[in-house]
């Protein structure tokens, strides 16, 4: 047997690689949710690799990665000193960045979801950065990349030319098409990359949705993988849910997608670390099945 390479340290990458590996055997999902600093960490195209592989089915992420994602693939940058900023309040307030909302209200009035719109103006557009945007490989590859929005959450909500209705309209629109991707996570994976309300959220309602259908048409979504990366130092037993006067019974990926959700049959895993680290790790073990 080939042995892993060495940056392939943590066990859990390894068994969550064979799962993903499998789960593309039996054509099911693999699912990877993120938060936006994923995207700052500058790991697109280990993502994006794993996407042109046939290895990701879906990516899903909240507002502020949308941003981030639309910023780097315009300027190659994504970031500001928020503590000078918010003191003369011009935080988040620049004038390309804006444009995201006049492309929110398009994507509404065409009935079109938020991150498959917005992926789609990067590939076509000149962004001169396209190469790293996770938005537009999704429209390269077919791959659906939701968005989910928290209203007054991200910098775009500061500019006049936002519309509310808009934002509720096309991330709706993604929310179902990221639930339809998790009507096939029977025997696939599904990933948290430091997403401490949002992933958790949004997978805890898709995931009552598919079942209370697959349960009228007698078939069960119980068998799936899920992987938590985070920079929490939880117990090793994280398969037993925190006891409510733990302050981590609050944190939303270990009792959801650790405990709650895999308890009829599924399997967790939880591996502390950066998105420097877990990313490429994840995607070393991928590829190095792959060659076997």
């Amino acid at each position: 047997m080939e042995l892993l390479p060495k940056s392939v340290r943590n066990t859990s990458i390894i068994y969550v690689s064979e799962a993903i590996q499998e789960a593309k055997l039996k054509k099911a999902s693999t699912i990877l949710m993120m938060g936006a600093h994923v995207i700052r960490s500058g790991v697109q195209r280990y993502i994006i690799d794993l996407m042109e592989k046939g290895y990701i089915s879906c990516i899903a992420m909240n507002g502020a990665g949308l941003v981030h994602d639309y910023e780097l693939a315009l300027i190659g940058k994504t970031t500001e000193s928020v503590s000078n900023y918010i003191k003369v309040g011009q935080f988040g307030l620049w004038k390309e960045t804006g444009r995201i909302n006049d492309l929110v209200a398009e994507a509404s009035r065409k009935n079109r979801g938020l991150g498959d719109y917005v992926g789609e103006i990067i590939e076509k557009e000149i962004f001169p950065f396209k190469e790293i945007s996770i938005l537009a490989a999704g429209n390269r590859f077919n791959i659906p990349v939701t968005v989910h929005v928290s209203i007054g959450c991200d910098i775009v909500h500061e500019f006049p030319n936002c519309d509310g209705a808009a934002y509720g309209k096309s991330s709706y629109i993604d929310f179902l098409a990221f639930t339809h991707v998790l009507e096939n996570l029977e025997n696939g994976v599904i990933m948290n990359f430091g997403s401490a309300v949002m992933a958790p959220e949004i997978f805890l309602k898709a995931l009552s949705m598919v079942r209370n259908v697959a349960q009228q048409e007698n078939r069960s979504i119980n068998k799936f993988v899920t992987l938590v990366c985070d920079l929490h130092d939880i117990p090793e037993n994280y398969r037993i849910e925190a006891s409510k006067n733990n302050p981590f019974y609050y944190f939303r990926p270990w009792k959801t997608m650790l405990v709650r959700t895999v308890t009829d049959g599924g399997q967790s895993y939880y591996v502390k670390g950066n998105h420097t680290e877990t990313i490429p790790e994840l995607w070393t073990a991928v590829n190095t099945h792959l060659k076997k």
